[in-house]
Formats: structure tokens, sequence, C-alpha cells
């Protein structure tokens, strides 16, 4: 199983990215999927996650300007980031918890700067 992640970039302060993410490979189930981030010099920390059956959660700083949502029939997930600041750059990663085990896309790199 992999994830493929991306449409990271640069961006302007209030501007809008998408991120998304596949997975592919021998793929049964897929439970959570999410969006984390890492910030130079921080700690990976949770942006937003979403159930299979929809239910999101997003981590305080992001919401209201953050959208996860997901196609289970083509196993993706999506982050629409609106309203970017510049304490939003980062490195986000995806992650799936696919058929028991947790998986990691590549990183993107958000970068949002005037």
């Amino acid at each position: 199983v992999q994830l493929q992640a991306s449409g990271g970039g640069l961006v302007q302060p209030g501007g809008s990215l998408r991120l998304s993410c596949a997975a592919s490979g021998r793929i049964f189930s897929v439970s959570v999927m999410a969006w984390y981030r890492q910030a130079p010099g921080k700690r990976r920390e949770l942006a937003a996650t979403i159930t299979s059956g929809g239910i999101t959660n997003y981590a305080d700083s992001v919401k209201g300007r953050f959208t996860i949502s997901r196609d289970n029939a083509k196993n993706t997930v999506n982050l629409q980031m609106n309203s970017l600041k510049l304490e939003d750059t980062a490195v986000y990663y995806c992650y799936a918890a696919v058929n028991g085990y947790q998986y990691w896309g590549q990183g993107t790199q958000v970068t949002v700067s005037s």
C-alpha cells in the first residue's frame, strides 16, 4: 500500500491551496484518513481527520479555514485550505489506516509567504 500526496506549493497569506492524497495497492478497508503537518523545528501535529463515515475533526488552529474530505470509492483524501496564514507553512503528510495498518504519504511542502 502506498499513499501519494500532491498539491503543495507557494501561496500568499489569505490564499488557498488544495492537497490531495491517494491510497493504492491491495486495499480491503480504509478507516481513518488524516492530514498532519510539521513546521520547521516543530513536532508533527494533527491538522484534520475524517472517518470512513465522514466524521471530521480539526485542530483548533485550522478550524473554520480547512476542510477535509474523502472519496471512499477512490480511496482519496483531500484538504482544502483557505485563508492561509504564515504559520500554516509546513510539510503536510497524509495518513491512512489501511487494512489495519498505518501508512504515511511522502509529504508535500506548503509555504505561505508574501
